[in-house]
């Protein structure tokens, strides 16, 4: 079992890693890079060429995708942008896929030098005429007890629930491990 320890301890430190590729924010890239031995690489907002979109309601949804997944990581990583064209607040309540035993709704903050990530039970308002973007280091979705490592190329179902739009089924497709 020791043999496999730095193994795991490195497969860890990378799936943090492209974790936290995405829009940090400036001043959460100048932090992490004056950690020993921490290079982040940050993505833009950009979803890449092929995302999912699709409309429920007053509801757009657009640049949907979701990561490869690296050799062992036991998560994965989707991302998707929703804009309420509506009067009044909606709530993405819940996300469910075939392919994953849980979808969680997660968000990454930094605090000083160390990465946060909790689970929004209560989900992610989408407010009235606003945009809201789950994208990598931020708001996202998080695959658990996946059936089998996404691979780039491929796709993901998920069924995204609101509170007041309701159910709309999307087909993810995977990008690099690496980013857009």
């Amino acid at each position: 079992m020791r043999h496999f320890r730095p193994v795991i301890a490195a497969m860890l430190c990378s799936v943090a890693a492209f974790s936290m590729s995405g829009i940090a924010g400036a001043q959460q890239a100048e932090d992490m890079s004056k950690m020993p031995g921490m290079k982040m690489q940050m993505d833009t907002a950009k979803a890449p060429g092929g995302a999912a979109a699709g409309k429920i309601g007053v509801l757009d949804l657009s640049g949907g995708y979701v990561k490869a997944m690296l050799p062992g990581q036991p998560v994965g990583g989707g991302y998707l942008t929703i804009h309420n064209g509506g009067s009044s607040d909606d709530r993405l309540v819940s996300v469910k896929s075939a392919e994953a035993g849980k979808v969680e709704l997660h968000e990454m903050t930094m605090q000083g030098n160390v990465m946060k990530m909790r689970e929004l039970k209560d989900g992610v308002i989408v407010p009235a005429g606003a945009t809201v973007s789950l994208s990598p280091n931020t708001l996202h979705m998080m695959f658990k007890q996946v059936k089998s490592a996404f691979k780039q190329g491929g796709t993901v179902p998920v069924t995204l629930t609101f509170e007041k739009a309701g159910a709309v089924d999307m087909s993810l497709p995977v990008t690099s491990a690496k980013g857009n």
